[in-house]
């Protein structure tokens, strides 16, 4: 192994607060009542499209980019910084690295906003690159994302890891038969994670330091 792709929402930084109450917002300039906070935390993880579908719950393209519009408005000033690292991230990534690991950010978010956020925590340095979808929703599914990332970075699918905390990273890793490690101190379940694939389950970011290097000699 020599390579590790890192989730972004609920796996290296919890975005609860901006990212539902962005959804909020957009819900509510679209004159449609919001569901509370804690009934929006299945919203993190999966591509706003499929989000907002199912909260609207309709098909139509043109309403679906009208609320993804307002989300964004103030997703883009406000929501992207109402975020948190999780406990032990840096220390984590500064251990995989030491063990000379190549590590690179795969998020369904897209990689203008990604890079925002990575610079706000100061963790540039620790990432040799940041993949996202595009803002027309290009890439947004995490198995085409992975896939372009292997291409792009030339990288091999057998010496490559998926960490994330969604059923969506661990289904993209499997469709490109690279190993995925679950983390359930994010927004999904143990069960989630192994019913679609995932190879270990992490507890703790601490764990998945200690899984990652236990695959370099």
């Amino acid at each position: 192994m020599n390579t590790v792709l890192f989730d972004l929402d609920g796996t290296l930084t919890d975005p609860k607060i901006g990212i539902t109450t962005c959804i909020q917002y957009a819900l509510n300039q679209l004159n449609y009542e919001s569901p509370q906070t804690d009934q929006l935390l299945w919203c993190i993880g999966p591509p706003l499209t499929v989000s907002f579908a199912k909260l609207l719950q309709t098909t139509d393209k043109v309403l679906i980019d009208r609320a993804i519009t307002f989300y964004r408005d103030r997703f883009a000033t406000v929501g992207l910084f109402e975020n948190a690292l999780y406990p032990q991230i840096p220390e984590t990534l500064k251990a995989i690295r030491a063990k000379g690991y190549q590590t690179f950010i795969a998020t369904s978010k897209p990689h203008v906003f990604a890079k925002r956020i990575i610079e706000h925590f100061e963790l540039t340095s620790l990432f040799d690159g940041i993949y996202g979808s595009e803002l027309d929703g290009t890439r947004s599914d995490k198995a085409e994302l992975i896939r372009h990332i292997l291409l792009t970075e030339n990288l091999i699918p057998a010496k490559t890891m998926m960490v994330g905390d969604r059923s969506h990273d661990t289904i993209g890793a499997k469709k490109n038969l690279i190993f995925a490690i679950g983390v359930t101190y994010g927004y999904g379940t143990e069960e989630e994670l192994r019913m679609h694939g995932a190879d270990l389950i992490a507890i703790s970011p601490l764990e998945i330091a200690k899984y990652v290097c236990s695959y370099k000699s």
